[in-house]
This record gives C-alpha cells, sequence and structure tokens, in this order.
C-alpha cells in the first residue's frame, strides 16, 4: 500500500480574523479528520488556498502537522510556485520540515508546453526522494499533462508514484489505470467524479468535503473499493450535491462554509477571495440542509481497520 492509497483530506488552511494562519485550529482539525479514520493529509493545496500563502507559512503548516500525525497517516506537503527554482525549493523544505510526500502542481501563471511542462515536473520530482503526485487540473491550471506524458515522466523519474487526477473526465482516469496503473497510484481529485471514478480503478481519493463529512468519504470510498456497487450507488447519490460544491472558482468558500456549518471550522478565506454572501451562500446552505435532513445512517461509528 502507498501513500497515496485511500482517503487523502486536502485539508483547509484555517484563518483569523486578522487573515493570519490559525496554527491551533489547524493542528485540531487534522487530529480531528484522523481520529475519524482518513488515510492522509495535504496541507497547501488549492483547497488549503497555497497560492495566498508564503514560503514560510508553507514551511509552517508541514512543521505544525508534521509531529502530530501518526506514522500510518502521511502528512503530503503541495508544491506549487510560478518559477522552478520556487518549486524546487519548496519540495526540499517541505522534506526538512517532515512531509512524507509531495502533491506537486503545475507552474503557476504561464502554461508551458510539453515539454516545458515536463521538465518543471522532472525538477521538482528530482529534488527530493519522497514519493510525489502529480497533481493535473487542465480546467484550474490551463496545463494537461496526458496519459502519455504521465507515462513518460514515470519512466524518467523513480520519485513519481502517484497521479491526482482532477480533469473531470473519468475515462481519463480509465486511460490512467491502463496506462500507468503498475507503475502509479491514480487517485481522484475532483469529487463529483469519484464514484466514477472509483469504478474505472481508482486506488485513491484526494477529497475535499471531507472536511466537513469523513465519515461518509470513507464509507462511500470503501464501498467503491469493496466493490459494493449498490452501496457506492446510493452513497454517491445523497453526497452527489455536497461534492459538487468542490468545483468552480469558489470551491474553497463553499467547502468552507460547509465546514462552518457544521461545526468544524470557520468560513474564513484569505483575499482576494470573500466569503460568500447573498444568493450564493444560501444556496450553499440550503444544499445542505437538504443533505442533512436526509443523512445515511450507518457510517458515523467508521473507524480505521
Amino acid at each position: 500500500m502507498s501513500v497515496w492509497d485511500g482517503v487523502l483530506v486536502a485539508i483547509t488552511t484555517p484563518f483569523d480574523a486578522e487573515e493570519a494562519v490559525d496554527r491551533a485550529a489547524l493542528v485540531r482539525h487534522a487530529r480531528w479528520l484522523v481520529d475519524r479514520g482518513v488515510d492522509g493529509i495535504i496541507v497547501g493545496g488549492s483547497l488549503g488556498e497555497g497560492s495566498a500563502l508564503s514560503a514560510e507559512e508553507r514551511a509552517q503548516l508541514v512543521r505544525d502537522l508534521a509531529g502530530q500525525l501518526p506514522r500510518s497517516v502521511p502528512l503530503i506537503a503541495a508544491v506549487a510556485a510560478a518559477r522552478t527554482a520556487d518549486a524546487v525549493e519548496q519540495a526540499r523544505d517541505a522534506a526538512r520540515q517532515g512531509a512524507r510526500g509531495l502533491l506537486v502542481l503545475p507552474p503557476y501563471v504561464y502554461r508551458g508546453d510539453r515539454v516545458e511542462t515536463s521538465d518543471h515536473f522532472a525538477a521538482v520530482f528530482g529534488a527530493t526522494e519522497l514519493p510525489c503526485m502529480l497533481y493535473n487540473n487542465p480546467p484550474a491550471y490551463g496545463t494537461d499533462v496526458r496519459p502519455d506524458q504521465v507515462h513518460e515522466l514515470a519512466e524518467r523519474c523513480p520519485t513519481l508514484t502517484g497521479v491526482k487526477e482532477s480533469g473531470g473526465d473519468p475515462t481519463r482516469i480509465s486511460e490512467l489505470v491502463a496506462r500507468c496503473g503498475a507503475r502509479l497510484a491514480i487517485a481522484v481529485g475532483l469529487d463529483p467524479v469519484i464514484a466514477d471514478g472509483l469504478r474505472a480503478g481508482a486506488v485513491g481519493w484526494v477529497a475535499g468535503l471531507a472536511n466537513a463529512f469523513p465519515d461518509e468519504t470513507i464509507a462511500l470510498f470503501r464501498a467503491g473499493r469493496s466493490g459494493d456497487l449498490e452501496r457506492l450507488s446510493a452513497l454517491d447519490t445523497w453526497f452527489r450535491p455536497l461534492l459538487e460544491m468542490d468545483a468552480g472558482p469558489k470551491f474553497v468558500q463553499k467547502i468552507k462554509l460547509v465546514q462552518s456549518e457544521v461545526g468544524r471550522g470557520s468560513p474564513r478565506v484569505r483575499r482576494p477571495r470573500r466569503e460568500l454572501v447573498g444568493t450564493e451562500r444560501e444556496e450553499v446552505l440550503a444544499t445542505l440542509r437538504a443533505a442533512l435532513a436526509r443523512r445515511p445512517e450507518g457510517v458515523m461509528s467508521i473507524t480505521r481497520p
């Protein structure tokens, strides 16, 4: 079993009223998720508002959590920067601070061609001996690393051991599994695609709504991995309206609002993001109320096996 198997929560970054990272709240939230049975914690990713964090804040997130998680629950640091040299330094720093793996994003801002993109990833993968997961999210970052390119990188870079596929097309999961599954762990990176992704053979889920609903997230994932398709379908039908929040430009605000409403965080975000107001806020709350009114039974006592 690799560090990429199971439910890996892309943890949100809590802020105080002055927009400083609330380090105590971060540790409390991570510990709660671990107690609920998640398989890994990812810090500083897209949902963690990584683009709004300084390099020192990213390092501090890892330092704060590295000594708080059991060895059975790996701490994964997201790596993202506009310059390849900065991403390489982030990777090295995360290793020094105690990360157990790296989630590596394409360069911010510049959308390189195939050669440029591969060279960027290869430089980061080669900067550390930690296992690395390539994060592919064309809608968000404008760069599409296709399965044949992923396969080439895997042959070139021994530390590349996983792929987070967030393009939204479940057939891409199937193609990755067929082409790279013997070499790489394939994880679903977009919550609404999880059921189809598990049916296609994904072994991991980089999950967002798990910040508020870890029990239901784990139950859905285990149903899919065990082949209990009836239970998978039932849980997916209930969960889908909430999972759809893990998409679009305001997914961070939506998920943080849901967390707040179920008593597991604050809706605060760091500018340029702003908290949801008006119709946008009410739509999220209406979806949440409808889901809570028919919350499935039998998933609240899940613990790690």
